[in-house]
């Protein structure tokens, strides 16, 4: 069975971590949950709020993480997801983290990032020249490390595929399997 990385830490964004956890699974893949640690982590949910200039946060689920980022090979995985929320706030300073995303990318490995994700792909280095779209919020991280910003529900660039928020799973998660379905039978 082919396996996909689903990256996540502590408020990655419950519908951008749930929605591809089983939008991947119905294909046949093993999705396996990826932290910087081996444990429980707290998801939360993301909206937009009438009163409130910036996204409103609750708590969500909670999802455990199957493999700690330093114990990933990435030559076992057909593809990576990266979530959203805060949580690439800080996971994109794990060493281990940034060594598996360059890897994936430079493989030429189906990679999807929506919301925050971006920040991921960004600090890895690997956006520079690349036509990406994140949330608003995220323009100047994508903008900053050399790559093209658009605001589109979704971005299919080479083997990148990038979305704005959790309204754009569908176009995102549709793209993201074209390519990991045709990675997979090649």
């Amino acid at each position: 069975m082919h396996k996909v990385l689903l990256v996540i830490g502590d408020a990655a964004e419950v519908f951008d971590t749930m929605y591809p956890l089983h939008r991947i699974r119905e294909d046949g893949y093993q999705v396996v949950v990826a932290g910087p640690e081996k444990r429980v982590y707290h998801l939360v949910q993301h909206d937009t709020h009438p009163d409130w200039d910036i996204t409103v946060e609750a708590p969500g689920y909670k999802l455990a993480a199957d493999i700690a980022f330093r114990d990933i090979r990435p030559e076992d995985y057909t593809g990576l997801v990266l979530s959203g929320g805060r949580a690439p706030e800080y996971l994109r300073y794990d060493a281990d983290l940034m060594r598996v995303t360059r890897a994936m990318v430079n493989d030429g490995k189906p990679v999807a990032a929506v919301c925050h994700g971006i920040e991921i792909l960004a600090t890895a280095g690997v956006i520079r020249g690349k036509t990406v779209t994140t949330v608003k919020k995220c323009r100047f991280d994508a903008e900053v490390c050399g790559a093209k910003y658009v605001d589109q529900e979704v971005v299919v660039d080479g083997n990148l595929v990038t979305a704005r928020t959790w309204h754009d799973n569908h176009a995102w998660m549709r793209e993201f399997m074209k390519l990991l379905n045709k990675a997979v039978h090649l």
